[in-house]
């Protein structure tokens, strides 16, 4: 196998220098006998170890120049074909040049950017890119000048905001697969992800359907803010609304808070409460975290849903169940109903309608638009941050990070940084304080306190989670070579992971 075919498997060698760019014409003609073309002269001027070249030229124009390329240089060269509608469409040459940069960033790397060939576009992709999510080394090569090195003396931050903006609202309906009008009810929830406004325009139409709801997502992606924002927007919304937290609720007293009691019905019991579903009775019940209940509390809960009633804790007499039922969790319910850890007839019960919000890493252009829009709510609330601001450098910063408490975390971060800052723009150092850093997983998980009680499935699910992801970022979602990575036999075999631990 020679060094073209080797390089067009993908594989990345880390750990090296790296130069990429676009092909272009004047390389193109190269191979015909032209000038050098500036991807060659920078390879007899430039030091690298590793070759990345994206290609939007048809097959059969780019493999002459590649073998001509080879026997010229004698460095690893990958070829990467991208299909662009037009070699000036600025997303979709974003998306194809990030998606690389994504897989050479790792650590060790360093990345050097040949800005001369390709279109205005590409090279205009290529300083975003490499003065903020990937920094890079710029190089430029032309007949007059050679090759030089160049020096952006700019700060820049940027992100990608996808066309979703300007799409209207009957297409994103569509996109929710019925006609409905998007609620007022749902203008809080901020985004420009065309994937969550399509979630916002489902979840209107589940709201006037009164179906139950069951909303699926990692702490922090709003679960709350979507079963508030269906409920205001449901023909329930004059009756209340009751949220629950399943899992903190003690054991002994589920029944209790779910059904209420009456006095005497056990110790303590000093008087008569109402349950949750008596209290929700002809608006919203939301249970979160709903993936917590005990099989027993399930089988209880089943019946109040197949019958409508249910009687409090120490009554003789059934009370009726008029509730709209919404629930939540951070569990694969799928998949604990196939391990026999949860009931499938309950399953079946609650997931009419289902909601799976993505965490905030994958909500692309939402992270400095949400950025903003917290800290003015801040400002609007403490006339002391009212002038604040974030710095290119600060954003830069933020789009870097992993969000693994998605918008709680962003928005307590945002706030500390906010606190700290002794003038109106919040700096990166400012951000990076606010940021809190969690030690190594294996520390925490080895060292966690098993006479308190720990989740051993959560544990398993968010190691295995991690390096599925991991593995999965530095292959360029190459399954087969994720699948060598983790030491798993087969692509079918990470497949199954992935749905097994909720892996898109």
């Amino acid at each position: 196998m020679g060094k073209n075919e080797a390089g067009r498997t993908g594989t990345v060698i880390i750990k090296q220098r790296v130069l990429v760019c676009w092909v272009g014409g004047n390389d193109l003609k190269a191979a015909s006998g032209g000038e050098a073309g500036p991807i060659l002269s920078t390879l007899r001027t430039v030091s690298v170890d590793n070759v990345q070249l994206l290609c939007s030229y048809p097959t059969e124009r780019v493999e002459p120049y590649l073998e001509w390329l080879h026997e010229q240089v004698d460095v690893p060269i990958t070829a990467h074909y991208v299909s662009l509608s037009s070699p000036v469409h600025f997303g979709e040459i974003y998306q194809a040049a990030s998606k690389h940069l994504k897989q050479l960033s790792a650590p060790g790397n360093k990345l050097s950017i040949l800005l001369s060939p390709g279109t205005p576009a590409m090279q205009a992709v290529w300083i975003l890119l490499g003065k903020t999510r990937y920094p890079a080394t710029f190089y430029q090569s032309s007949l007059e000048q050679g090759v030089q090195k160049v020096e952006v003396p700019f700060e820049i931050a940027a992100e990608y905001v996808p066309a979703a903006n300007t799409i209207s609202t009957d297409k994103l309906v569509q996109l929710a697969g019925l006609d409905a009008p998007v609620d007022a009810a749902f203008d809080s929830i901020v985004t420009q992800s065309e994937r969550m406004l399509a979630l916002k325009a489902q979840a209107q139409i589940l709201a006037a359907k009164q179906v139950p709801v069951l909303i699926y997502g990692e702490t922090g992606t709003g679960k709350e803010l979507f079963a508030r924002a269906i409920h205001n927007a449901s023909p329930r919304t004059a009756a209340p609304f009751v949220a629950v937290n399943c899992g903190a609720i003690v054991p002994e007293l589920i029944d209790s808070t779910l059904f209420g009691h009456k006095k005497g019905a056990f110790t303590g019991a000093i008087a008569d409460r109402p349950g949750v579903f008596q209290q929700a009775h002809g608006g919203t019940l939301f249970l979160d975290e709903f993936g917590e209940l005990t099989p027993d509390v399930q089988v209880r809960l089943l019946r109040v849903l197949q019958e409508g009633t249910f009687t409090p804790v120490g009554a003789s007499q059934e009370l009726k169940a008029d509730v709209r039922l919404i629930t939540a969790t951070h569990r694969n319910l799928m998949q604990e109903v196939a391990l026999g850890c949860f009931r499938e007839d309950l399953f079946y019960r609650i997931a009419v309608g289902v909601l799976h919000l993505p965490p905030l890493r994958e909500r692309e252009g939402d992270l400095l638009l949400l950025s903003e829009k917290l800290l003015a709510g801040m400002a609007s609330q403490d006339a002391s941050l009212s002038d604040k601001k974030i710095s290119a450098e600060a954003k830069n910063l933020i789009l870097q990070h992993p969000w693994r408490g998605n918008v709680r975390e962003l928005q307590s971060t945002i706030l500390r940084a906010a606190l700290w800052c002794q003038g109106d723009l919040i700096a990166s150092n400012e951000i990076e304080q606010a940021l809190f850093r969690l030690p190594q997983a294996a520390s925490d998980i080895l060292s966690m306190d098993v006479s308190q009680g720990i989740d051993i499935q959560e544990i398993i699910a968010e190691v295995a989670g991690h390096y599925l992801r991991k593995a999965l970022t530095i292959s360029g979602n190459n399954k087969t070579r994720a699948a060598g990575l983790l030491g798993l036999k087969s692509q079918q075999t990470l497949s199954n992971w992935m749905d097994k631990y909720g892996i898109e």
